[in-house]
């Protein structure tokens, strides 16, 4: 496998880091709704430890990122090597790949507030979600 580039994990880390922004700001939204509702169903607990462990996820990520942002920004005043960004982007890949699936599992799960019908409706949608992302990741 060819090594990639510093200037190409620079941009990367920075896409990764807008994504997993975006995402874990609308996780930590979903938190703060259930704070301050007066619903307290197995179900709503479930949807908010999953909005929880998203949130969590994509704020990891974000730090893994950030470090290699910096790492692979002209002007860092240490030494790199590829071999050193290995562990920043593992954990913040696979943080950001859990943050998904826990966003998804969010997702599914919302519809059985509603009614029967909405419940199958989210989980199949957040099946074939899952579905087409690890698709694209192949």
């Amino acid at each position: 496998m060819e090594e990639m580039s510093f200037e190409y994990w620079n941009k990367l880390a920075n896409q990764i880091i807008v994504i997993s922004s975006l995402l874990g700001g609308f996780s930590i939204a979903v938190i703060a709704n259930f704070l301050v509702s007066d619903t307290n169903t197995r179900l709503t607990r479930n949807i908010m430890k999953s909005a929880v462990l998203a949130a969590s996820f994509f704020l990891v990520s974000v730090f893994a990122m950030t470090k290699i942002l910096m790492m692979t920004t002209d002007g860092f005043p240490l030494k790199m090597t590829e071999g050193d960004l290995r562990v920043p982007s593992l954990i913040g890949g696979v943080t950001l790949l859990f943050g998904v699936m826990s966003l998804i599992t969010m997702i599914s799960l919302s519809g059985w507030t509603k009614s029967k019908k909405m419940g199958i409706f989210t989980t199949v949608i957040g099946i074939l979600t899952l579905i087409l992302i690890l698709f694209m990741l192949t």
